[in-house]
């Protein structure tokens, strides 16, 4: 930060006691525009919005990723990428593995099977100077101090900076995208006519929504200039609006006393899915899928009023939202701010290898992956298929091929046989098998997805004690781990019928086209829970036996109470689309060119001063008021904000010349 920022910082916190503290008392400051307001959001569904030819969205995932579209003169029919490589054995998948190559001067190599497959035939001598990265979006959720600097560790143990790897990955998707369409219309298509939508969970904090925006300017998806060309959606709200549209035909009932799809529920829920799966393939050629433009059957039986809780079971995440719905149009209103963590189903990849470091030693499974990371990746995929395997009722052990450069590399490294190893390990219910394998009892791997769907069930549980989540109709399980049987299970034991668990078919691609419809009409999600309290520091009256001693600030014979936490928005409060916080600031000096506002947040609904424990600064926010430099003595700068929507926003108007001032709210740069 520059030394005149600096002081205008300084001196813009202090300026702010001349216009807040009439301003922070009493006067909420909250109040819905009337449609007729010039700032009325141009992304909200009114019939003059910008005129985009298609919407693509691209569901990013921690596992796989893909992208389906629509055109906007025929939103019924949605499309799903096609398939332009190839898949894995026991892994049905229309997306493709969020994998990502880069050369050894971290130019773009590939992307997907493309990646992996290239970076699995290179010498393992050469590979070490290629940069191969994968499930790296977690790293957004996980990391506390997000920045546009923020490096990650490629498989070589060397870093790279994610905001160049993001940005690969969606320009890489814009290309096949923009190709495809290119392709259906018979000439070149142009970018400035796709409307673009990103998914991200629902749970993520504004820092990794902003650092996924970002890198969408970085890749070419959309210019700063024309932010609204793309929308961030949420994961689990997209599924929901998908999960409106249903048929009977297109989802598994769990709890269902009738018989779906020619099942009766005392059947295993498996044979449903295996239906499920087969209904699926059997319409894949076709990557083109018909949504009713009226409610769906289900949604039949739902009334004014009616929850339902999605839950999204991802790679990375588990995400849940709890909707009501409103008729006669269908909107949706979120009860209950979103809520998860990271229980997606890469945990049990992770107890997978922290059994292979029991059983071989966590040295020799450290050096494998440095020594021989091509081999590493094979021995993942084998146990990926053996993972979608695993059911609560099997009887028979499951086998994984161990590839032999790790039979031969633990040899070497240890001196003795991997066969001994197993033996010597004394880990139950896994052995060795006389053609190459780890065989494993279904009890072992059971005991690798314990962990994960603990967490999901604890989360549920706790969930479910909310006062909110009374009378919940259905849970809509969603995202691709939704498919485990050993989850639907333990979902069913948990809800002992308190509602009824649905899957829709095809259930790793809900999201997908979920984020389509979202993108279509943005607005039909009208009310939502904030996710953390939000507010700036100012300075008030000071009120004897109200205001701490220590907090006194006396300023020309005035004293003052500082760090006043001037709440915009407080954790779980309901806010509507297009709803506005207003403020008003004034610049210290005439002057001034830029005003800079800290913004803190907390996950606490009742903060009072800045200083209060769990409170941190978690943004700016900037007006520049440059150009607007008028005759009077105290300009005035309204700031418009709005929380309604899946990012937060920022509008400011100089009050005394009406004229728009640009005002920004960055996450990313504390």
């Amino acid at each position: 930060m520059s030394e005149t920022e600096s002081a205008i910082d300084h001196i813009t916190t202090d300026a702010m006691s001349t216009a807040s503290p009439a301003k922070s008392l009493g006067d909420p400051g909250i109040t819905p525009l009337s449609p007729s307001h010039s700032s009325k959001d141009a992304d909200s569904s009114e019939p003059s919005a910008p005129s985009f030819v298609v919407v693509v969205a691209i569901d990013f995932g921690t596992t796989s990723s893909g992208y389906a579209y629509s055109f906007t003169k025929e939103p019924e029919c949605i499309h799903i990428m096609r398939r332009w490589e190839g898949g894995d054995p026991g892994v049905s998948n229309q997306k493709t593995p969020t994998t990502i190559l880069l050369t050894p001067d971290r130019k773009f190599h590939s992307f997907g099977y493309a990646a992996r497959d290239f970076y699995h035939d290179l010498d393992p001598t050469e590979a070490r100077h290629w940069f191969y990265l994968e499930k790296f979006k977690m790293k957004l959720h996980t990391l506390a101090n997000l920045s546009i600097e923020t490096d990650i560790q490629a498989a070589n143990g060397k870093r790279v900076k994610a905001l160049d790897i993001f940005s690969y990955a969606l320009s890489f998707f814009k290309d096949q995208a923009l190709k495809e369409l290119s392709d259906q219309t018979g000439a070149e298509f142009n970018n400035a006519d796709v409307r673009w939508v990103i998914t991200v969970p629902a749970i993520w904090k504004q820092p990794a929504k902003q650092f996924m925006r970002e890198a969408a300017y970085k890749a070419g998806l959309v210019s700063r200039d024309n932010p609204d060309q793309l929308i961030i959606a949420l994961e689990p709200e997209a599924a929901s609006i998908y999960c409106r549209k249903l048929r009977l035909h297109q989802m598994i009932d769990l709890c269902s006393k009738t018989a779906v799809n020619g099942y009766s529920p005392t059947e295993s829920v498996g044979a449903g899915m295996v239906q499920a799966k087969e209904h699926v393939r059997r319409n894949r050629q076709s990557r083109t899928f018909l949504v009713e433009n009226v409610i769906g059957e289900l949604w039949s039986e739902l009334e004014e009023g009616d929850r339902y809780v999605v839950v999204d079971c991802g790679g990375g995440t588990v995400d849940l939202t709890v909707h009501q719905i409103r008729l006669p149009e269908g909107h949706l209103k979120e009860l209950y701010k979103a809520s998860g963590g990271p229980y997606g189903s890469i945990g049990i990849d992770y107890e997978f290898e922290k059994l292979l470091c029991k059983i071989f030693g966590p040295d020799f499974i450290d050096q494998f992956k440095i020594k021989r990371p091509a081999a590493w990746v094979d021995l993942m995929i084998a146990f990926e298929s053996r993972k979608r395997a695993a059911a609560p009722d099997r009887s028979n052990p499951l086998n994984i091929n161990l590839p032999f450069s790790f039979i031969d590399y633990y040899k070497k490294f240890r001196g003795h046989s991997v066969e001994h190893a197993l033996r010597k390990s004394n880990v139950d219910f896994v052995k060795w098998s006389s053609q190459g394998m780890l065989r494993m009892n279904p009890d072992a791997m059971n005991a690798l997805f314990k962990p994960t769907i603990d967490h999901i069930i604890q989360h549920l549980s706790e969930l479910f004690e909310k006062p909110e989540l009374t009378n919940i109709k259905f849970l809509f399980l969603v995202g691709g781990f939704a498919e485990s049987p050993l989850l639907q299970h333990a979902v069913q034991n948990m809800l002992q019928g308190r509602c009824r668990i649905i899957i829709p078919h095809d259930v790793g691609l809900t999201i997908l086209k979920g984020a389509v419809l979202f993108g279509l009409d943005p607005g039909v999600i009208k009310v939502r829970r904030s996710p953390m309290t939000y507010g700036v520091g100012v300075l008030n009256r000071y009120v004897e036996g109200k205001h701490p001693p220590d907090k006194m600030l006396v300023k020309d014979g005035t004293r003052w109470c500082t760090d006043v936490f001037d709440t915009f928005i407080a954790a779980d409060q309901s806010v509507a689309l297009g709803e506005t916080v207003k403020r008003s600031y004034t610049p210290a000096k005439p002057s001034q060119q830029v005003i800079v506002i800290h913004i803190y947040c907390s996950e606490r609904e009742d903060v009072a001063f800045i200083s209060d424990p769990g409170v941190r600064k978690c943004g700016t926010l900037r007006l520049d008021v440059s150009g607007t430099e008028s005759p009077a003595t105290r300009r005035e700068i309204q700031t418009l904000m709005q929380f309604g929507d899946t990012e937060i926003r920022a509008m400011a108007v100089d009050v005394t010349t009406s004229r728009s001032v640009k005002a920004s709210i960055d996450f990313l740069s504390q």
